[in-house]
């Protein structure tokens, strides 16, 4: 019997429930719903949507469209149904081996003090002790127990690496992943590598600063990588930032941007506390923008609340998209440096100090040096992630030499961030796709726009309605634009880092 090939409309549809369906599992596994995942199932539901004769059909589609010159945006929609159905073979070929290695993972257990725990548990719980020594004891301990399943995680990594090589018919990782984002990795490279060595001096006053002063004068003058979580916290301040707060003030401030997200049905909020929930804060959009799930795990102190806020950059994003778009553009996109755009941005108020004074009625004084915090954990993440990036680069350059290796990881981290990094911790760090460059991407842009809203609506952009507006007029394009092209809108290079050096206060001002 021949198989049934859609046409581009059909399959988008598809897709659609597709996706919809994978996004709800991603997310019921995600929050502590369930512990087995069920990905496989799914997959194999929608088997007849991803298959090699499919993506031939889609192929020919968008080469039929390119002759009869069709607009932009349909030749950019067929592109992207194109890669998606690329992936989706990719999904579908493994989705059973990695079912097995997140129900592993899901199933991993820690022992410490007695108590034995789920591996998300313990990771979790490394952001709320305040003893140094149990850090270091629990940390290493979850540690050892996350890199035992590093020879299924990189043997996963080679095999999407194999089968993404043969459907796209690049066989370098680091020259497709440029195809799909429109730029040169190399050049961003080049740009950050320069910006993060002018913030050398800068860092290093914050973070004696502040590592004193979040692990105590009695901390290692390496600390290791298990203390992140605790200073990313902000437990000092921890009095101040509860836990109860956070949704109240988050809403409360955005809000005053003009965005009532308690008001918003398609946006879902999860902010309960389950054992097993991931701690990291994340959004799901399910069916963009009629399903969208902010799902955040509060812990207590400022990390909580510009968590919350970065996420609901992710969420208005998606939530605020035009619904009459294509699915294509509701949903798909090259990357993910477009919505980390928004997601900077919101998470930018904490470095406000008139966000602090109002909100916690603290001195002027008290509030500048809180706001402080927020630059100082972005200058931390900043130089981890033009790190990673680095590392990814050189990753994927040798992979076809010697399979995937830790080379150069740990050394990077520390030299970028003064702390130390366990170097088979490095599959647990590697995100697919160079997210990393997305991130970082997402860095420079963000301080771009940040720049025109100050001098567009003022140094309180981070309570006018008006900003709500900009960004509403932003959101409405969905997935569409890259973000090189909303620089361009802006005024500016996508390389220019003047904003940005600006901002992460280079000169020490």
């Amino acid at each position: 019997m021949a198989e049934q090939l859609r046409s581009p409309d059909e399959f988008e549809a598809r897709l659609a429930r597709y996706l919809f369906e994978r996004f709800e599992e991603a997310r019921a596994l995600r929050v502590g719903e369930k512990e087995v995942s069920e990905q496989a199932a799914i997959v194999a539901r929608y088997a007849d949507l991803f298959s090699r004769a499919q993506l031939a059909a889609l192929k020919e589609a968008e080469r039929d469209a390119g002759a009869r010159a069709a607009s932009a945006d349909e030749l950019e929609r067929l592109y992207r149904l194109r890669k998606t159905c690329e992936g989706g073979i990719v999904a579908a070929e493994l989705a059973g081996r990695e079912d097995v290695l997140e129900n592993e993972i899901l199933a991993a257990r820690v022992r410490w003090m007695g108590e034995e725990m789920p591996l998300r548990t313990a990771q979790a719980r490394l952001a709320v002790l305040d003893s140094y020594g149990d850090r270091d004891e629990l940390g290493e301990l979850q540690a050892e127990v996350s890199v035992s399943f590093n020879s299924e995680r990189l043997a996963l990594i080679a095999a999407a690496e194999a089968l993404e090589a043969e459907l796209s018919g690049e066989p370098d990782p680091i020259r497709r992943s440029e195809e799909e984002k429109g730029i040169s990795l190399r050049e961003l490279e080049a740009a950050l590598v320069a910006v993060s060595a002018q913030l050398d001096e800068r860092w290093s006053e914050l973070r004696e600063r502040w590592f004193d002063r979040l692990l105590g004068a009695g901390r290692e003058e390496l600390p290791r990588q298990h203390h992140t979580a605790y200073m990313r916290r902000l437990s000092p301040l921890a009095g101040t930032y509860t836990r109860e707060r956070a949704t109240e003030v988050c809403l409360d401030t955005l809000e005053q941007l003009g965005f009532d997200l308690a008001e918003m049905p398609n946006i879902r909020l999860d902010l309960d506390d389950r054992p097993q929930k991931s701690p990291r804060a994340c959004v799901i959009a399910s069916d963009p923008p009629e399903v969208v799930h902010l799902i955040t795990r509060a812990q207590g102190g400022l990390h909580d609340y510009e968590a919350f806020l970065h996420e609901a950059g992710h969420a208005l994003h998606y939530g605020g998209c035009d619904p009459s778009l294509p699915y294509a553009f509701r949903s798909l996109s090259r990357d993910h440096a477009l919505t980390e755009i928004y997601s900077y941005l919101c998470a930018k108020v904490v470095n406000e100090p008139g966000w602090h004074a109002r909100n916690f009625a603290l001195s002027e004084e008290t509030a500048r040096e809180n706001a402080e915090t927020g630059l100082f954990l972005e200058l931390l993440l900043f130089r981890r992630y033009v790190a990673k990036l680095q590392f990814e680069l050189e990753f994927w350059q040798r992979f076809p030499r010697d399979g995937g290796t830790a080379d150069g990881y740990a050394e990077r981290q520390q030299a970028a961030t003064g702390v130390r990094y366990r170097s088979d911790w490095f599959l647990s760090d590697l995100d697919s796709g160079f997210y990393s460059a997305d991130y970082l991407r997402a860095w420079v842009r963000s301080a771009q726009l940040r720049a025109t809203l100050l001098e567009e609506v003022g140094g309180e952009w981070w309570k006018s309605p008006r900003t709500g507006e900009v960004l509403r007029s932003l959101f409405k394009e969905g997935t569409r634009p890259l973000s090189e092209e909303i620089a361009a809108r802006l005024g500016y290079d996508p390389l220019d880092c003047a904003p940005l050096l600006a901002e992460l206060g280079a000169s020490g001002g």
